[in-house]
């Protein structure tokens, strides 16, 4: 018994080795990237695989579209990265090669489509989720998903602490006896401070108003009692933004109250409650097909749909089916990132007219409703008429 605990031991000393330089790269990290002040923005197309590359295309389409004249301006560069397909990451056994790596890290954002991670009975070897590997590799900590609803009052934006919590060290734990298995949870100071001081400042200049920390603290008191410190302290700093706290079990509950959840506007929260309770919220909005969402660091940033690429629909042919809106919505907190507002706010509106006002088309996956291109088409035909 000894040997097995001295065994733990030694492992656990390994992980909290590593945690401890991360926490030294964190601490040194400089500032957020100034878009404005850059010569050139360079925004990376990366379609994944399955129905990616299908729904990407189209957010591409419309984001060269809103940005041509800074693109003819030398301003702004399009650049297409493949690679991120699951038979050229098995066949490098990575989650992200290294030649794709290479080219990810020369943009400053990225539009990524969805990408296959392996399970048990899959034909490929069991590399890790291309989408973990990048926010790892990028250090992109905060994960940012916006539900609207404005028929039931929902205007949402969750920002989601994406490198630490529970899943920073998912494959870490360790199995001390056959009878017990141990996992580790995590929370910084700096790692909490930057995702805080993000959902506090997008409160303010977005005019939101109030911003809800998310947690267990009463029962996680450590990890998530940290958290919900930390995130009060930053609170101090914005005097103009309404601060309150909620446990996570009665906030998801709240979510599907009729009265209550009106209250809602920012929500800062762990990494693990975020996951879970964003796919919720993504269903009052139609599903996870409808929601886009960012992961930003300190120097890249990358923009994608929530959902997965589903390769029943290309297996079974209906790939041009796929419902393209939530890559479009993910395109709207890129331009809204990088500093253009005034498009971000006008294809905001066009995919209000088109998913909930006018509806004109209707997406259901299949040769009953439009294609992906049609319903771009008609985003896209929104959007001009906005400009005249």
């Amino acid at each position: 018994m000894q040997d097995k605990i001295n065994a733990a031991l030694t492992h656990f000393e390994k992980v909290m080795r590593e945690q401890l330089e991360r926490v030294e790269r964190i601490n040194a990290q400089k500032d957020f990237i100034d878009y404005q002040s850059l010569d050139k923005i360079i925004i990376g197309v990366c379609g994944g695989d399955g129905i990616g590359p299908v729904i990407t295309n189209e957010a591409a389409r419309v984001l060269k579209y809103l940005l041509d004249k800074d693109v003819k301006a030398g301003k702004i560069e399009f650049r297409n990265i493949d690679g991120l397909t699951i038979e050229n990451r098995a066949a490098v056994n990575k989650a992200i090669p290294d030649d794709v790596l290479a080219e990810l890290k020369k943009c400053h954002v990225i539009l990524k489509g969805p990408t296959t991670t392996p399970r048990a009975g899959d034909p490929w070897p069991n590399v890790e989720s291309a989408n973990v590997a990048m926010r790892k590799e990028l250090d992109l900590f905060a994960n940012v998903r916006p539900v609207k609803v404005p028929d039931q009052g929902i205007d949402w934006t969750f920002f989601r602490e994406n490198t630490e919590g529970a899943y920073t060290l998912g494959s870490c734990g360790v199995n001390v006896t056959d009878d017990l298995a141990i996992d580790f949870t995590v929370t910084t100071t700096e790692g909490t401070n930057r995702i805080a001081r993000l959902a506090y400042d997008y409160a303010r200049k977005n005019n939101k108003g109030k911003v809800s920390i998310i947690t267990k603290a009463n029962v996680v008191k450590t990890t998530d009692g940290k958290f919900l410190k930390l995130c009060q302290e930053v609170a101090k700093d914005y005097p103009d933004i309404e601060t309150d706290d909620w446990y996570i079990d009665i906030t998801t509950a709240k979510l599907i109250d009729e009265k209550r959840r009106r209250d809602f506007k920012v929500f800062v929260l762990p990494n693990l409650y975020g996951d879970i309770i964003t796919d919720e919220a993504a269903e009052f909005q139609g599903g996870v097909g409808t929601a886009g969402s960012a992961n930003i660091g300190k120097r890249y940033a990358m923009f994608e749909a929530i959902h997965g690429s589903a390769p029943r629909m290309v297996k079974e042919g209906r790939d041009k089916y796929a419902d393209p809106c939530s890559m479009l919505r993910a395109a709207v907190l890129l331009l809204s990132h990088i500093g253009y507002q005034a498009e971000a706010d006008k294809l905001e509106k066009a995919l209000d007219i088109c998913m909930y006002e006018e509806k004109k088309l209707q997406i259901t996956g299949r040769d009953t409703g439009c294609t992906c291109k049609e319903f771009g088409d008609y985003v896209m035909a929104t959007v001009e008429s906005l400009d005249k």
